[in-house]
């Protein structure tokens, strides 16, 4: 009995079967150019992957929020979660971050003398910061002590 694609086959061969004849004849004439036969690659672009294949929710979110442009805003708002580990508890309990706008992060100190204390330490907390948000994310740091809030009090003034 002559099987299907045998010499003594009377049908007609189908599409499925002619793209396979043809394909084994590209490759009878690759080899006989000397052209190696090789296995289509697969570029990968980064962490970016397609909707439909399954990734890491963390990397799925990351994803999200770059195509949103608002992984600054969370790293910022992670920052101001976790301000008692980056800069630690002690000065934690006595200055707190209160705005982050265009590279200026203004915090608020409890005291004079605290606020004296960050002053000097703004360096290392530029240093600190910038390591947690990306290099160049925090371009300075602005100290407010406490007092009475600046602003439209009355029009006359002691001085």
């Amino acid at each position: 009995m002559d099987g299907p694609g045998s010499e003594g086959s009377s049908r007609q061969p189908s599409g499925i079967e002619l793209a396979r004849q043809a394909l084994a004849q590209a490759r009878a004439a690759a080899r006989e150019r000397g052209a190696a036969p090789t296995a289509p690659r697969r570029v990968r672009r980064g962490p970016l992957r397609a909707r439909r294949e399954p990734q890491l929710f963390g990397d799925a979110i990351r994803s999200w929020l770059i195509e949103h442009g608002w992984q600054e805003q969370v790293a910022i708002g992670g920052v101001f979660g976790r301000w008692d580990q980056i800069v630690g508890a002690g000065l934690a309990e006595h200055v707190r971050p209160e705005t982050f706008e265009e590279g200026e992060l203004v915090v608020a100190a409890d005291s004079p003398a605290w606020a004296t204390q960050v002053r000097a330490l703004t360096p290392q907390l530029l240093r600190r910061l910038n390591e947690e948000l990306g290099q160049g994310s925090v371009r300075s740091i602005k100290v407010r002590g406490p007092g009475r809030p600046r602003g439209g009090g009355g029009r006359w003034r002691v001085r």
